[in-house]
């Protein structure tokens, strides 16, 4: 099917998405959404009240993603309480002080399963049974737009100072390398598993072949572990977890929160396929990412890059739309382009500069 025909068809929102996750050009930029993190956003778009928006939050988000021409859901985020915007609270974020103590944090490592038990006791069946019925679920609830929920563990997990708190996790990785090594290990048999469980999805077509995940492991100053400690022992342990996803023609798309520049070239050689973000503030624009190739030297597929911190805030929508065409023209001809955030989008940021984010792709 040639370039010219597809640009000029209508398609659907699954049609784009694949076209685009295939190399393609499609008959317009497609979009994703989910990470709405505020209900009076969501209310106003879908046309609700307060009242109507908390009676099913899930269902009155799902149709404003609707209304704004959402291709792809990545989540659907619900504060955890009324009065409030967060997707998370004091007690489920991870905090630099935990009631661990470091010696209670290494003998909880001691105590963990080795990567091979894990593996050898991964109830396949069940967890994928139930990891179907949610996707099954959830697509019917979107209708036409493609729910395509991240997948963090998936890969290899190297965030364990959600378990363990901050202090306590960087001190393990300074001063105890037989834990952190062992930590390394189990996050990547924890992240094979679930790339196992996509894959098949993938294979069954009730997941798109392009799957977000990735690890907040930069600050706006580069990654918090060494790059040296991260390339022996964390990616191998990713390499292999992204290969189940390769197999069956699944590009993982790393989440790039703060500057991942250091270690990007090691991520692809990985196995990642495209990068979701950016912070341009620290260095991380669209015009750095789309110069990368993937380690079989394609153009990446890049879900971005509208900063939620520096654009989206505080530009008019007349910004946004230059931002977002900008993107467009960067893309063209050396990426794959889904339009996306960096990250969530807070109250800050105006109703108006999200509807231009939208528009945009129509104005092509």
């Amino acid at each position: 099917m040639s370039k010219r025909f597809l640009k000029n068809m209508t398609m659907t929102p699954r049609q784009r998405l694949d076209t685009v996750f295939a190399g393609h050009e499609a008959d317009k930029t497609p979009v994703l959404g989910g990470w709405i993190a505020c209900p009076q956003h969501i209310s106003s778009i879908a046309g609700v009240g307060r009242e109507e928006y908390w009676r099913d939050p899930v269902k009155v988000s799902i149709e404003a993603y609707r209304i704004l021409g959402t291709d792809g859901l990545i989540d659907i985020f619900v504060p955890h309480k009324e009065d409030d915007f967060r997707c998370v609270d004091a007690s489920s974020y991870a905090h630099a002080n935990t009631d661990l103590s470091l010696e209670d944090t290494i003998n909880r490592i001691d105590a963990m399963p080795s990567a091979e038990d894990i593996e050898s006791q991964f109830n396949f069946e069940q967890e994928y049974s139930k990891f179907k019925a949610h996707l099954i679920e959830m697509q019917q609830q979107c209708g036409d737009m493609v729910y395509m929920p991240a997948q963090w563990d998936a890969g290899a997990v190297m965030e364990w100072y959600f378990d363990f708190g901050y202090n306590n996790f960087f001190y393990v990785v300074g001063l105890y390398p037989d834990r952190a090594i062992k930590l390394m290990e189990v996050g990547g048999a924890i992240g094979y598993c679930r790339s196992v469980l996509v894959a098949k999805a993938v294979e069954e077509g009730l997941y798109p072949h392009a799957v977000l995940l990735g690890e907040d492991i930069c600050t706006q100053r580069g990654p918090m572990i060494s790059p040296d400690f991260i390339e022996k022992y964390y990616a191998p342990q990713l390499q292999r977890g992204l290969k189940p996803l390769l197999d069956v023609g699944c590009k993982p798309v790393w989440h790039s929160d703060g500057d991942i520049r250091p270690i990007m070239d090691m991520l692809i050689d990985c196995g990642v396929q495209g990068f979701q973000g950016f912070q341009p503030e620290c260095g991380l624009t669209i015009d750095y990412v789309v110069q990368k190739r993937t380690r079989e030297g394609k153009p990446l597929l890049i879900f971005g890059p509208l900063a939620v911190t520096t654009e989206l805030p505080v530009c008019t929508p007349q910004e946004v739309k230059a931002k977002v065409r900008h993107a467009i023209d960067v893309c063209r001809g050396n990426a794959n382009l889904v339009l996306f955030t960096s990250n969530t989008i807070n109250p800050d940021v105006p109703l108006e500069n999200i509807k231009a984010m939208y528009e945009a792709t129509l104005e092509e």
